[in-house]
């Protein structure tokens, strides 16, 4: 059984070198007060195991029941059963709940299937194992709803299994404690905060791709996880202030592009920031503090972007007062009370679609950074990576690798993925 991922908390971070003390003046003319004394979600200090939302446990050995129908059935992993008329149509295996009922299935993707209708040779799930399917073509493409199975029950955001296959968390390697994410933007290479990586060395950290829900490795398709082996911060990341909050991190060999894993497209310099159709994905707390669940399964938090004047008048009715200046190197997104990131999804990826709306293309335009408290309505702040978009270019180049493969407009682009 796959050991649940581990997630921090959010703690205060140690204070800057003098060389840094200009930018925080930017926020905080006044004093030297630190943004992490009044916001969250930025760094690594209490370890806590994530609680499943429900009761549900994995199914520890074969559980027999009887359908309505009165027929005698056996809990199996979802794709070990042949799926019915009305989900083969949709490509797909099966129905999975995600909600917690005592009388099915104690895994939340096992199925009770018929003997006659099991499927005697499964396809592979072992994880860290090559995926035997493909289907990219080209970055950012959100598979609506997911793959493999359909969603029921899902009333906390629940995003699909390989909905958003860009998206990554970050893992500590001593203790397999996680508590940041990211984003593929080349299987070499993951998008991050530089808070969530600032002090580690080489091998301390690795990567997981194509993770789902985080207490079970009964999906068809298994996660990949690398190390971590070079990780490149902005010279300029401020720890006080979070300002130029982006890392590029290098892995020590590539992720194999599947049906749920796959890159995502960064934004042209000419992209519309005034858009409401906006997703941010992790499996980050529904609620601040201690009385805060880890989400088990990936969630997607639907998010308008904020213009950055509303956004600074919002934040300085908080606490922060009218003495906070919002930081060039930030956006803002969200402000609806109850749909929000929060602690856990540090780095996290914000997309927004590009494209035709067929096309189900998106592009990331922020990195969780802060906020004020979760879920109120007050936005979150995310690092804006269309900022730091030369600055990526020039890391990734450095590094030996293409930009093209997230740019949607190079026509070289499709080939890389035929």
């Amino acid at each position: 059984m796959k050991v649940a991922l581990v997630v921090a908390t959010i703690a205060a971070i140690a204070a800057v070198a003098t060389a840094q003390q200009p930018i925080d003046k930017i926020y905080f003319p006044e004093n030297e007060t630190s943004i992490l004394d009044f916001a969250n979600r930025a760094s690594i200090d209490e370890v806590v195991t994530p609680d499943p939302l429900g009761p549900n446990a994995p199914t520890l050995s074969p559980m027999t029941l009887i359908t309505a129908q009165g027929d005698r059935c056996t809990c199996v992993p979802y794709f070990m059963c042949k799926p019915e008329a009305e989900f083969a149509e949709q490509n797909k295996f099966n129905e999975i709940d995600v909600n917690y009922n005592p009388e099915s299935c104690q895994d939340v993707l096992d199925v009770c299937c018929r003997e006659e209708d099991s499927l005697v040779v499964p396809m592979n799930n072992t994880p860290g194992a090559t995926p035997t399917t493909t289907r990219i073509r080209g970055c950012g493409l959100r598979n609506i709803g997911g793959i493999d199975f359909s969603l029921t029950g899902n009333f906390n955001n629940e995003a699909g299994f390989g909905e958003f296959p860009w998206t990554v968390a970050l893992i500590k390697t001593n203790d397999g404690s996680s508590h940041c994410g990211g984003s593929l933007i080349h299987p070499n290479l993951v998008l991050t905060g530089a808070h969530c990586v600032q002090g580690f060395r080489r091998g301390e950290l690795k990567i997981r791709a194509g993770e789902w829900d985080t207490q079970t490795t009964k999906e068809r398709l298994p996660y990949q996880e690398r190390l971590v082996t070079r990780v490149n911060s902005h010279p300029d990341f401020n720890p006080r202030t979070l300002a130029f909050d982006v890392a590029v991190l290098e892995l020590e060999k590539p992720i194999q592009l599947a049906d749920h894993i796959n890159v995502v497209c960064l934004p042209p310099s000419n992209y519309d920031t005034r858009r409401s159709d906006c997703f941010a994905s992790g499996w980050g707390k529904n609620q601040f503090g201690k009385a805060g669940r880890y989400s088990v399964i990936q969630k997607k938090v639907p998010l308008p972007l904020v213009d950055s004047s509303t956004c600074e008048r919002q934040l300085q009715a908080t606490r922060l007062t009218n003495r906070f200046r919002l930081h060039q190197t930030f956006i803002c997104a969200g402000g609806e009370k109850g749909v929000d990131t929060c602690e856990g999804d540090g780095g996290a990826p914000l997309v927004c679609p590009i494209g035709a709306a067929s096309d189900n293309r998106y592009a990331q335009l922020g990195m969780v950074a802060w906020g004020i408290g979760c879920h109120d309505k007050v936005p979150a702040v995310y690092a804006s990576v269309a900022k730091f978009k030369s600055w990526i270019d020039n890391v990734v180049r450095t590094l030996g690798f293409d930009t093209s493969v997230y740019d949607p407009n190079l026509s070289q682009f499709a080939e890389l993925f035929a």
